[in-house]
């Protein structure tokens, strides 16, 4: 199969997915015992090669957390958003806050963001967080009550647009802060590892954070996400 093939059938593939396809779901989809499977490498290629045919369209092949995906650039946000009828909600200064915390000081106790923040966790909070997928329990600090530890997800990455935790910005670079107390993350202390994946990364990413704008114009379409209430 030449390049031009390849390239025909995993466009195909992408454009009528409903979720990022990794480099081996997409190596798999050759698996038909009708010839030679392409190389890893050369479906990489393939991948490379079509991200770059799409450079100046109005959709762009994006590389996310759990692969590639057709999305719309979000600088045509403001047009696509009006495919969707519904406003688009707000989520409470609360909530951001918590993520936050959760996305750059994982694996974190609910009373160590209680701590940060200085007031209550309301349960609600998480209860909207874990059903979004985007914070799940990463496992347990071995401390007396063994209390659970959160950590983001790869569906977090996938919504907000990024590959890993390292692109989580800097604070210099978020347009939309002024809901979020950036007070609550300067020279805090870090937290110690549990073990998992999910916590050695973790220590890779910068001190202060906050929340990363979605990339409107995804097939979830950040313009659509539901407002979350303390």
């Amino acid at each position: 199969m030449n390049m031009e093939e390849l390239k025909k059938i995993i466009e195909a593939a992408l454009m009528v997915t409903d979720e990022p396809l990794s480099l081996d779901r997409l190596e798999a989809l050759f698996d038909l015992g009708l010839g030679a499977v392409p190389e890893h490498e050369a479906v990489r290629a393939a991948v490379e090669s079509l991200q770059q045919d799409y450079a100046g369209h109005g959709i762009e092949l994006k590389q996310v957390a759990s692969g590639w995906r057709f999305q719309a650039r979000a600088e045509y946000a403001p047009w696509i958003n009006r495919l969707w009828e519904e406003r688009a909600p707000r989520y409470s200064r609360a909530l951001l806050e918590t993520l936050a915390i959760i996305a750059y000081r994982q694996p974190i106790t609910r009373g160590e963001i209680e701590d940060i923040r200085g007031v209550s966790l309301a349960p609600s909070i998480l209860k909207t967080l874990t059903e979004r997928e985007w914070v799940r329990v990463a496992g347990y600090r071995d401390v007396p009550g063994r209390p659970a530890v959160y950590a983001t997800t790869r569906e977090f990455l996938d919504y907000f647009n990024l590959k890993s935790l390292s692109d989580l910005p800097e604070l210099s670079e978020l347009r939309d802060i002024e809901d979020i107390n950036l007070d609550l993350f300067r020279e805090l202390p870090a937290s110690s590892a549990d073990g998992t994946g999910a916590a050695n990364e973790a220590e890779r990413v910068p001190a202060m954070a906050s929340i990363p704008e979605a990339d409107d114009g995804t097939r979830e379409n950040s313009a659509q996400a539901a407002e979350a209430a303390e």
